[in-house]
């Protein structure tokens, strides 16, 4: 491969989206992950990050956009009828499974074997960050998963790899922070570490050391009803360092393979509307006059202002239309804004939130309340809407009570990340069951008072790994979830 096919970060993400959307065999797990060896790490990082994006983007949203109640299915269209009603099969997960394992992670895997000089040890202190951010990915959705055996890129084990438990993932995921965080030098000059290559900073590498802390705070905090001491000392050991002020997203253009990915399913479906707006989430921004209402949807000619239809309702007959996902999500349809909808890894939001959480358990020194509406500053900001009041009025007031900060932190972060980062707004929700206005979906056939928890295995690893631990439930939580 010549170093002149891509001329840009645009051009590399359509190169990887193509080849990701429209080869299925560069997906197959079983192919030998040892073909990509030799190529230079400015191709490999970013196609680990186009595969994260695509899953993060894609796969991971829609699912975390139905069950986080951000959006539901419309009544005139099918396609996420099962995902409402949580009657799974297996083989929808084999995709976002094969995509990070076999593309994303095995190309982060030989930037950090290929490490061997000082501007390769700057790929691969990014290359570590990314490995643990597409670990916790999978680990959040699936519990236990294959993590020791692999990236054992010729070896047998790749084939079949063993389950290690999420606690041992979430101790790996650790260290790769740790080891990313050491490798990077924000002094490094061009040349000397990554560019444009990097589509998610430039090449900006205080912006990746800021990424590595502000997944670390993420991670430890994810522990805190399952083991609250190792949180606390973890959350500890990051008081005085750099967090995200920036969003950490893949930002994508209307040319086709360089679309957001949802945009580009929905127009692979013909452009159906599938994805309409819900009413658990809509009632409350709403009731809270929160102007993001209106970014976060569009409103339809027979509605007034922002409508939503009750989750699962989708049997249901209505005599009026009802609003959408907006293009700002990239989940309009019929327009082609939608397709240049960023995708978030890490939002700065999202940074202000964790610092005020860690704040207001006493893990971290600071003004949990000035956190606390930073965070919602930044969301408004990164939409170009003005909050004017909204932060002082009494549903969005910072609470004085302790007890009430940690819902009401959680609470606005799931806000915030309506659209934008859905799949963690469903993670926040099991961690901590915040927001607590969640309802059953209408066509969930899960029993009474269950709601859907994790991801199912998928099914090439049902079917093909001989060290599948076996099938879990819907409805069965994952080892941090003990709230």
């Amino acid at each position: 491969m010549k170093k002149n096919i891509v001329k840009s970060a645009a051009g590399i993400l359509a190169v990887l989206s193509l080849s990701i959307t429209g080869c299925s065999k560069f997906l197959d797990i079983n192919e030998n992950p040892t073909r990509v060896v030799d190529l230079d790490p400015s191709y490999l990082l970013p196609s680990a990050q186009a595969a994260a994006g695509m899953v993060v983007g894609n796969n991971f949203q829609v699912y975390g956009g139905l069950w986080a109640q951000y959006w539901t299915q419309d009544i005139s269209s099918s396609q996420y009828r099962t995902l409402e009603q949580v009657n799974l099969d297996p083989s929808s997960f084999d995709r976002p499974w094969q995509i990070l394992y076999a593309g994303g992670l095995q190309d982060l895997q030989v930037i950090i074997d290929k490490a061997n000089t000082k501007r390769l040890e700057q790929y691969a202190g990014v290359a570590y960050l990314m490995k643990a951010y597409e670990f916790q990915l999978l680990t959040d959705a699936f519990g236990d998963i294959p993590l020791s055996d692999a990236l054992k890129a010729g070896s047998a084990e790749i084939l079949a790899p063993k389950y290690d438990p999420q606690k041992q993932v979430y101790d790996s995921i650790f260290t790769w922070i740790d080891r990313g965080i050491a490798l990077i030098d924000p002094a490094a000059v061009a040349g000397g570490r990554p560019g444009t290559d990097d589509v998610v900073f430039g090449g900006n590498m205080a912006n990746w050391q800021a990424f590595g802390n502000t997944l670390k705070l993420r991670a430890y905090l994810r522990l805190s009803s399952v083991d609250a001491q190792r949180a606390e000392a973890g959350v500890k050991s990051l008081q005085g360092k750099t967090f995200l002020t920036t969003d950490a997203k893949i930002n994508y253009v209307t040319t086709g393979g360089s679309q957001n990915p949802l945009y580009a399913e929905i127009v692979g479906l013909g452009r159906t509307q599938n994805l309409v707006a819900s009413k658990t989430n809509v009632d409350q921004m709403n009731a809270l006059g929160d102007p993001r209402v209106s970014v976060f949807y569009e409103p339809n000619p027979d509605t007034t202002g922002i409508v939503g239809i009750p989750q699962g309702s989708y049997r249901s007959q209505w005599d009026f239309l009802f609003s959408i996902p907006s293009t700002t999500v990239g989940a309009s349809a019929q327009k082609t804004a939608s397709a240049t909808a960023p995708v978030k890894f890490i939002s700065a939001a999202e940074s202000y939130f964790l610092q005020a959480e860690g704040v207001a358990r006493g893990w971290l020194t600071g003004d949990a309340k000035a956190l606390y509406q930073s965070g919602i500053t930044a969301s408004f900001t990164a939409y170009n809407v003005t909050p004017g009041a909204y932060i002082t009025t009494q549903a969005a007031a910072f609470p004085a009570a302790s007890a009430d900060q940690i819902k009401a932190i959680i609470t606005q972060k799931y806000f915030a990340m309506c659209g934008n980062q859905n799949f963690e707004a469903w993670t926040e929700w099991r961690r901590t069951g915040y927001p607590d206005f969640f309802v059953r979906s209408q066509a969930s056939v899960l029993p009474a008072g269950q709601m859907p928890q994790r991801f199912l295995y998928p099914n090439s690893e049902i079917t093909r790994n001989p060290n599948f631990p076996g099938a879990k439930l819907a409805y069965d939580k994952v080892w941090w979830d003990a709230n």
